[in-house]
């Protein structure tokens, strides 16, 4: 570790909120499904008639940005690839990401699907400083996913996120308490987080050009000019004293004078990258009856089942394909994951392959209490997932290694 290593990790001690951003998203799961376009502008968005999604850096330097129509972008950048959304892709990378996450904590609220803010006030005594866990993730999600992203820290969401966008592409800001004013008060008032195109230019017409002449015009004057609310919010903003906290189980988009819309998780799921590229069925499904284990585990503590099993394998050229099954009804039975998991498996007819990368999520997630099973003449009394219950119960009183499937045991 560098000296500057050390200063950052010391500094983010006192800052327990992460904002982490993927940088140019869509673009860059595209180009990492074609590395042949590493090297040339990316546009991701629909036809002539239609927006820019994302493009990467490269496109970027041409002033080809996000929400710009698609004949301007094309105008700009001429050369570029332009490329069709894949939405599903998107959305399976999204949710491998906020899968890490929640690994670190469960404080987690997302944005969108590539941006999540994170409070990691009870991690750091098993994960250390919040810039080491920072700088983990980013490690974690190049390897794992072959993209990048920017991280945040700070002891506020607003200055977080500002922390992110100053760290992009690819890099991680610490704004201690001590920094915010001097970090914050030289922007543009544009850059507030939630600060739209029409507010920046009414406090633009009121004389207010950046952060700093909002911070220090006396709060009674502010919010005359703008109104109480917006002008009590603008304040704390400027201040970096915003005391909105981190709203798990929801995506949710701040702003000013908005609310938070918010969409329960749909889905669990857990990947695991192998220390070294293997090509050996038993140790590729002991994996994934170990993933399938801490999946069923979360269902059953959130109370929830669901229908559909989804495998991801990932091969040695980070060639990624999923597969997915619905069963006839919902569970939250390890066993039956597991069996179908396996069964999604070994219909790839995989020859030794060699895999970098396994990954099992259950998706339709529905009340568990709102779930009734077909009764089957003959059945046990007791069975899987009775034997489930009795771990978890044994799991929360010893700890996560008190109890396993045997077939795990090393």
């Amino acid at each position: 570790m560098t000296r500057r290593d050390d200063a950052l990790r010391e500094q983010s001690r006192e800052c327990h909120i992460l904002h982490i951003d993927m940088d140019a998203f869509y673009a860059s799961v595209v180009v990492r499904e074609r590395p042949e376009l590493l090297e040339v502008p990316v546009i991701v968005g629909g036809g002539n008639r239609g927006v820019v999604l994302s493009a990467n850096y490269l496109a970027r330097q041409y002033g080809v940005h996000s929400a710009m129509p698609m004949t301007r972008a094309r105008r700009a950048c001429p050369q570029a690839v332009v490329i069709a959304p894949d939405y599903e892709t998107f959305t399976l990378v999204s949710s491998s990401v906020m899968e890490n996450f929640r690994q670190v904590t469960p404080l987690v609220e997302v944005l969108s699907l590539d941006e999540a803010f994170l409070d990691v006030s009870g991690s750091t005594r098993r994960l250390g400083t919040p810039y080491d866990i920072g700088e983990n993730l980013r490690a974690r999600i190049h390897d794992e996913q072959g993209i990048t992203c920017s991280v945040g820290i700070a002891a506020s969401v607003s200055v977080a996120k500002l922390a992110s966008r100053r760290a992009k592409p690819d890099g991680l800001v610490v704004v201690p308490p001590a920094a915010v004013t001097s970090f914050l008060h030289p922007l543009d008032v544009g850059d507030l987080w939630g600060v739209g195109e029409k507010t920046q230019a009414m406090l633009h017409r009121l004389g207010l050009i950046t952060v700093g002449d909002v911070a220090h015009t006396p709060l009674p004057t502010l919010q005359r000019a703008v109104g109480t609310a917006l002008g009590t919010q603008l304040h704390e903003l400027a201040w970096g004293t915003d005391r909105r906290v981190v709203s798990t189980g929801s995506v949710g988009f701040f702003g000013l004078g908005g609310g938070a819309d918010t969409t329960p998780d749909k889905s669990m799921g857990a990947q695991q990258t192998f220390g070294r590229d293997i090509d050996d069925r038993e140790l590729v499904l002991r994996e994934v009856l170990r993933l399938t284990a801490k999946v069923t585990g979360r269902m059953r503590g959130a109370s929830v089942a669901g229908r559909t099993v989804t495998l991801t394998v990932r091969f040695a050229d980070f060639t990624t394909i999923t597969r997915s099954r619905t069963m006839p009804e919902a569970t939250d039975v390890t066993q039956e994951v597991y069996r179908t998991a396996t069964a999604l498996y070994d219909a790839l007819g995989l020859q030794r392959a060699r895999i970098r990368l396994v990954g099992v999520r259950v998706e339709g997630l529905m009340v568990r209490s709102s779930v009734h099973r077909q009764l089957v003449l003959g059945e046990p009394e007791h069975g899987w997932s009775d034997a489930d219950r009795a771990v978890d119960r044994a799991v929360r009183r010893f700890g996560a290694s008190a109890v396993g499937p045997a077939s795990l045991i090393s």
